[in-house]
């Protein structure tokens, strides 16, 4: 198997990260999509600046949270974040295949030009489950970056759980993400007007 150099990592993030070079926007893909209704307090919790821990996104797979992470980055790019300042990487990417989260934080400061020390950032790792010991190696940034509001994401909710009561407490704040509703459902057609109020 071929050595994969730092230059092919790097270019895969700007690949990722479509929104650091102009138009500062997220996939058309993702652009289009409508926003599910658990996006606004996902967002309170990463703007949350007064308490140090990072977001453990959990849910099943096809559930939506790669989109409403992508979300995530719009509406941070929409309030004025400096898009250069937010990093998404998919975990799962044979590229990133034996790298720790720290190695990633490096090649993202080297693709970016970012001062993680002095300048505020926003870092979505996807598929988290997927590195070994994860919740250490979070645990551990969010400790060393005070400026940098962490999200991970991952599939196999019930173990990412565990883990984070284990390792994360104090450090992971978790946040559920559902199935779709059918409540969401009509919402997302336009069809809120099919939705009454419970009456007794």
């Amino acid at each position: 198997m071929k050595n994969i150099s730092r230059e092919q990592i790097i270019r895969w993030m700007q690949t990722e990260n479509l929104w650091w070079k102009k138009p500062h926007r997220i996939n058309g893909q993702y652009y289009k999509m409508r926003k599910r209704a658990y996006f606004k307090p996902l967002m309170q919790l990463i703007n949350e600046s007064n308490i140090r821990r990072a977001v453990l996104l959990m849910g099943p797979r096809r559930v939506g949270k790669t989109v409403m992470i992508h979300h995530a980055v719009q509406q941070l790019i929409n309030d004025g974040t400096d898009p250069g300042r937010i990093c998404y990487l998919s975990v799962d990417h044979p590229l990133y295949n034996g790298c720790g989260l720290q190695e990633l934080l490096d090649l993202f400061t080297a693709a970016a030009k970012v001062d993680l020390f002095n300048e505020q950032a926003y870092i979505f790792f996807d598929e988290i489950q997927y590195l070994k010991d994860w919740e250490v190696h979070l645990k551990m940034l969010v400790d060393t970056y005070p400026n940098i509001k962490f999200l991970a994401s991952g599939s196999a909710a019930a173990a990412l759980r565990l883990k984070s009561n284990e390792s994360g407490a104090g450090r992971f704040t978790d946040f559920l993400l559902p199935p779709l509703t059918f409540y969401e459902y009509l919402s997302l057609l336009d069809k809120d007007s099919l939705i009454y109020p419970k009456t007794d």
